[in-house]
């Protein structure tokens, strides 16, 4: 065989085994796929959403600002499996919600985010916690005009260490404790805030700059919502256009070191105004929401471990 036959024949043998490679490899995240509806027709703009962890397969969400101080529950095909008033709050711009440890050891606690400042004018902004409530066939036939009543919440008041932001990223560490708030922001790099547990209720607390994260997107940093696994080794984003998300290294135990990472963004589908996004309880898939009554439940497989 003469030296170019050889040459090409070599070229297209290690062309079909790269092919070969590329072809066994899983994607990193799957198709996103619509899995259900809200069926509330209470839910009109699902602002946020998180797993719940004292019920499988159960979510909570609430409404954007307008709505009064609501939380609903649903399964992932969008059945409702509760709706709540949230005991001692109240809603002016209730953007975000997360699951984390509390004061009660056991205990799992829903933290809700009064963060929104469109106007950035709020001289302070509130982080609601309660007791995740229990769920049940009987809390399933609740409804807003005569809803179940939560465990009174705790009024955790923030401040930012350097001026005033909306914001509508919450999210909690599912072993810490800590939260952290990310702003909102067009066409820069949005900004990661943090408040480390234990909290004091009688005081407002001033966050911690923690720096900035690179959001891959010509539109910048404007994020619409965010969740956490529960390993607490994966953070994810949504905006109106797309997932990103972010993962901690492997040698890593520092959990801010995962705002260092590079984000990767993903496919959520086509949604009317994407607000929310949450990992399944078993980190395996992400669900997203959008704003709108009867909105569809869409899911995302995530295959990068």
């Amino acid at each position: 065989m003469s030296f170019p036959l050889r040459l090409c024949a070599t070229v297209i043998i290690c062309f079909s085994a790269v092919s070969a490679a590329v072809s066994t490899t899983e994607a990193p995240y799957g198709s996103p796929t619509i899995i259900g509806t809200i069926k509330n027709s209470s839910i009109t703009e699902s602002s946020g959403l998180v797993a719940s962890h004292s019920t499988p397969g159960a979510y909570w969400t609430h409404n954007d600002s307008g709505d009064g101080p609501f939380i609903y529950a649903l399964n992932a095909s969008g059945a409702s499996r509760g709706v709540f008033r949230v005991t001692g709050t109240q809603a002016h711009d209730w953007e975000d919600i997360s699951i984390g440890p509390g004061p009660d050891r056991g205990k799992s606690y829903l933290y809700i985010g009064d963060i929104g400042d469109n106007n950035s004018a709020r001289s302070e902004i509130v982080v609601y916690r309660v007791a995740e409530p229990e769920l049940s066939v009987e809390t399933a036939k609740v409804t807003k005009a005569r809803p179940g009543k939560t465990e009174p919440a705790d009024a955790i008041r923030l401040r930012y260490p350097d001026g005033k932001f909306d914001a509508e990223t919450l999210i909690v560490h599912p072993v810490s404790g800590n939260i952290y708030i990310v702003t909102k922001v067009p066409l820069v790099d949005p900004v990661v805030y943090e408040a480390a547990a234990p909290f004091s209720l009688d005081k407002v607390i001033t966050m911690r700059r923690i720096g900035e994260v690179r959001v891959p997107s010509l539109f910048g940093g404007v994020l619409t919502g965010g969740s956490i696994s529960s390993d607490g080794r994966r953070v994810a984003f949504c905006d109106y256009f797309q997932g990103y998300e972010l993962v901690l290294p492997a040698k890593s135990s520092d959990f801010n070191d995962i705002w260092k990472q590079r984000m990767t963004g993903f496919d959520l589908g086509k949604r009317k105004q994407g607000e929310a996004i949450a990992y399944r309880l078993d980190g395996k898939a992400l669900l997203a929401t959008s704003e709108g009554p009867h909105s569809p439940i869409t899911q995302v497989v995530v295959n990068r471990r």
